[in-house]
């Protein structure tokens, strides 16, 4: 039958019903609660106990004078043993339905967990068809498009949403049990910055001025350690005006933590500690299968400045003494593109970026960056050129970016500048002037420690996802015509 046709034959069995949309029904019992409950009831047993439950019709039969539905809610699903004065309205009920119901709870001869009703109610008429239950939906663009379709037919999706919900819960409390107080800031930013990306502009009417959509949380969190929060985090959408592929998205999801008078080091030892418990509360296990590698995030994480995994990955040695003339001759030799204006540290990041980077399987802190390509970093206590910095990397994805906090205004300003001449040769991502922000720094900053956690990467680590937009319930999409979102 033509799906026009599907919708006007359920459109016709709204005809003989008073209210196919009523107010409320009262839930006693989730399907996971009935399981958990009455888990140790016998076939052919009753209970002796009322339930009451509701969710999605997703199947239905009858057998003569009874008849049997799956109800599946957000915790699993329940069967509906329908007695002979409940048959005449549970034959009207149609897949995808919204359903109640109430009754004993019992086990059927054959040894199924149900709750005995002598009246299905009809919550919330479906018009249209769900997917097959089958084959769900197979077409990407539809699963993220109408992605209530995905959750409604595929289990992988409802499972990747709920571990998505677990580890933020986690995260948090991970961070309030450590002295962490959760803060919000502006979306809205007029001076872009904190991250290396391109901004998305729009335009404060009542004001008459052009704003960002901020590309990270970074120098606000970092006024609150000015202002005595000594540790504080935030997460936040973030939003970077940049291409789409398996592991950026435009809108993401950012978790920013800032801890006073803490390190670099320090830090790398929290991550591990974060990451490896949200692991346990949201898939129960450390051990993981990420993009055809399997590891154990409660293993130690290696740990390779950025020289010595350059050195390593190009067979030739390279140190923060290296001339340019030699890196740009180890550039060329990987066929990567040098711009006039760089320098050795420029260099050897893109070298990082591009040839060394994605040979990372198993989680691996590199750390100990150029200086030219950290502006936010403070330098290191033992060289000058490099600063305290480190990302953790899994798959050759960046999961995380810390720093020991550049906390001299003198220095930061320095940095700005240099930044603001990259602007000048054309790198549109190079952070501009933040003259607010250094005004704060003025007033001073301790030591703090910054880490900023990639949360939707992170879930796809946890939950094997191929590509972010399976972890990202609404992910950026081409428009459509009748497109809303």
């Amino acid at each position: 039958m033509a799906e026009e046709d599907l919708f006007e034959a359920r459109r016709r069995k709204l005809d003989g019903i008073s209210n196919a949309w009523p107010a409320r029904f009262v839930r006693t019992h989730l399907a996971a609660q009935i399981h958990d409950e009455f888990a140790n009831l016998q076939a052919g047993e009753d209970s002796g106990k009322q339930a009451s439950v509701a969710g999605r019709l997703v199947a239905s039969r009858v057998q003569g004078k009874v008849g049997f539905g799956d109800l599946q809610d957000s915790s699993g699903k329940i069967q509906l043993f329908v007695t002979s004065s409940g048959i005449e309205a549970f034959d009207n009920l149609d897949s995808g339905d919204i359903v109640g119901a109430s009754g004993e709870v019992i086990r059927t001869k054959r040894g199924e967990l149900s709750v005995r009703t002598d009246e299905p109610l009809l919550l919330a008429k479906a018009l249209r068809a769900p997917p097959d239950k089958w084959h769900g939906v197979s077409d990407t663009e539809v699963r993220y498009r109408q992605r209530y379709l995905d959750l409604i037919a595929n289990p992988e999706a409802r499972r990747i949403a709920r571990a998505r919900i677990d580890t933020l819960a986690s995260i948090r409390r991970f961070l309030d049990g450590r002295g962490f107080q959760e803060v919000e800031t502006p979306t809205l930013h007029p001076i872009f910055g904190g991250g290396y990306a391109q901004p998305f502009v729009t335009h404060y009417n009542a004001i008459d001025r052009d704003m960002f959509l901020r590309v990270a949380t970074e120098l606000y969190l970092k006024r609150l350690i000015v202002g005595g929060m000594d540790r504080v985090y935030e997460v936040g959408r973030v939003f970077r005006n940049e291409g789409v592929d398996w592991k950026h998205s435009p809108e993401a999801t950012m978790l920013e933590t800032y801890e006073a008078y803490a390190d670099y080091l320090d830090v790398m030892d929290f991550v591990q500690a974060m990451v490896r418990d949200a692991a346990t509360d949201a898939i129960g296990t450390t051990k993981v299968s990420f993009r055809d590698a399997d590891f154990d995030l409660a293993d130690d994480w290696r740990r390779v400045t950025m020289h010595e995994l350059v050195s390593e990955v190009t067979g030739e040695t390279v140190t923060a003494e290296t001339d340019l003339d030699t890196l740009k001759a180890l550039a060329g030799r990987h066929h990567l593109k040098v711009e006039p204006w760089w320098g050795p540290g420029m260099i050897v990041g893109e070298i990082y970026d591009k040839v060394a980077e994605g040979t990372l399987k198993a989680p691996t802190i590199v750390y100990d960056y150029p200086k030219e390509i950290s502006p936010l970093a403070k330098d290191h206590r033992d060289d000058p050129r490099l600063v305290e910095r480190f990302e953790a990397v899994v798959c050759g994805m960046e999961l995380c970016n810390a720093f020991s906090e550049l906390n001299d205004p003198i220095e930061q300003r320095k940095r700005f500048e240099g930044q603001q001449e990259l602007r000048e040769h054309g790198d549109m991502e190079a952070n501009p002037i933040d003259e607010a922000f250094l005004e704060a720094l003025e007033y001073g900053m301790p030591p703090t420690g910054g880490l900023g956690v990639g949360l939707d990467r992170l879930v796809m680590v946890l939950t094997g996802a191929n590509t972010i937009r399976e972890v990202i319930l609404f992910p950026a999409l081409r428009s459509e015509t009748t497109d809303s979102g």
